[in-house]
């Protein structure tokens, strides 16, 4: 982090080419100073579920260094089959929802606003995991597909039944359940996680969801009749003017080249859904944000949402960096990988892109974890005083320096 002194002298900078960058938004009922967004990170260190103090500051000091948007690490709804492992971050329960409130008062006591983002991993979750052994894992089919090696993807494979009406009556009820709370606590919104893989997208995925009823279906907007009672059930749980976000890929962590469709007009339709049911903006989660989402145009899947939309999109995928993201979950797996520093580069593309008009807002994670003053020095022009990234940044990072690493759990 760059030092107090240091600060005060940059602040009295701004580079005006990035005016753009730094315009105030309104999504819904949420305002925002600039259009620059810390996405969502999970690191393996909540015990039992609860982030602890040293994430309170994590967070307050990437507001505190101008960060207009942070998004909570995802957080596992309430039900126990939601988390892939139990240090992953909780959203419910006495605890977890203590120390959420402190985050987020802390966020707002810096100058930013904040969400958290509601996840269920669905069949990510291996079957006999620790600690609910006797559970089975919830999917809309019981498939489970190994995340990637950088192998081809396997044929899934029949771990558990397919949900019940009844299982998804009780995991659509957890979600609200959520979204009702962050408005208790004083979040200025959601997000729901449905990317990369996780419950809500094994349900628009027709790999991991085969059923015949009213949840399955050929096309994605069929398969997306879960996804869309969830957000309904969100709004109907929270007021009208509590911003829903919906974080949504076509590649998982089982398959980086895997896709919902290849047709705009097919995506559409599930976005139409969406739109209906109550979402305010698209968080569109990509591996490399300049590449063009379907042929015939340069346009990425942010801002083909926004032009089927018309609603605030956010585009994320490598930006300032030079290398694409590793996800969390595979990376003891591709340990070279992992020792290579990512540098810095500009931000030429990622502007001439929001400029004209192809998403709102941008995300960027791994250069806010090696910076949490990043968007006070790009501001300011300075790049050269960003840090490179490299993966040690989120498993060993100097903001948790009380927290011994997580334990190692069999999956």
């Amino acid at each position: 982090m760059v030092s107090t002194q240091a600060l005060s002298d940059i602040d009295e900078t701004i580079d005006r080419s990035l005016d753009p960058l730094f315009e105030p938004i309104r999504i819904n009922g949420l305002e925002l100073k600039n259009r620059i967004v810390m996405p969502a990170m999970g690191h393996g260190k909540a015990r039992g579920g609860v982030l602890g103090p040293s994430f309170a500051r994590y967070y307050r000091e990437r507001a505190e260094g101008g960060t207009a948007l942070l998004i909570g690490e995802a957080a596992a709804i309430g039900d126990p089959v939601a988390p892939v492992e139990p240090d992953q971050a909780h959203f419910h329960s006495l605890w977890p929802l203590t120390d959420w409130k402190h985050i987020v008062d802390g966020v707002h006591q810096a100058g930013g606003k904040m969400l958290p983002q509601l996840w269920h991993v669905g069949m990510i979750r291996k079957q006999r995991s620790w600690p609910f052994y006797h559970l089975p894992s919830r999917g809309p089919s019981g498939l489970y597909i190994q995340p990637t090696d950088g192998t081809p993807m396997k044929e899934p494979q029949q771990q558990s039944e397919p949900m019940t009406q009844r299982d998804i009556d009780e995991v659509i009820a957890a979600y609200g359940q959520g979204a009702e709370d962050a408005q208790r606590l004083g979040f200025d919104g959601i997000e729901l996680h449905a990317a990369h893989g996780y419950l809500i997208d094994q349900f628009l995925w027709d790999v991991t969801n085969r059923r015949h009823d009213g949840y399955g279906g050929k096309t994605l907007r069929e398969r997306g009749r879960f996804a869309a009672e969830v957000v309904q059930e969100c709004r109907r749980r929270t007021s009208p003017d509590f911003p829903i976000f919906f974080r949504y890929s076509q590649w998982k962590i089982q398959d980086y080249g895997a896709r919902l469709t290849s047709d705009p007009t097919e995506l559409g339709g599930l976005l139409e859904l969406l739109t209906d049911a109550g979402v305010d903006c698209f968080h569109c989660s990509t591996r490399r944000f300049w590449e063009p989402e379907f042929a015939g145009s340069d346009l990425n899947l942010a801002g083909w949402t926004k032009k089927i939309t018309g609603l605030p999109t956010i585009t994320v995928g490598s930006i300032s960096l030079d290398k694409e993201l590793v996800p969390y979950t595979i990376r003891r797996q591709v340990k070279n990988e992992k020792a290579k520093e990512t540098t810095i580069t500009n931000l030429n593309r990622v502007l001439e892109m929001f400029t004209r008009g192809d998403f709102d807002m941008i995300a960027v994670g791994r250069a806010m974890l090696a910076n949490p003053d990043w968007v006070r020095l790009v501001r300011a022009g300075r790049m050269d005083l960003l840090k490179p990234y490299d993966a040690e940044t989120l498993t060993q990072s100097t903001d948790f320096p009380d927290l011994a690493p997580p334990p190692s759990r069999g999956h």
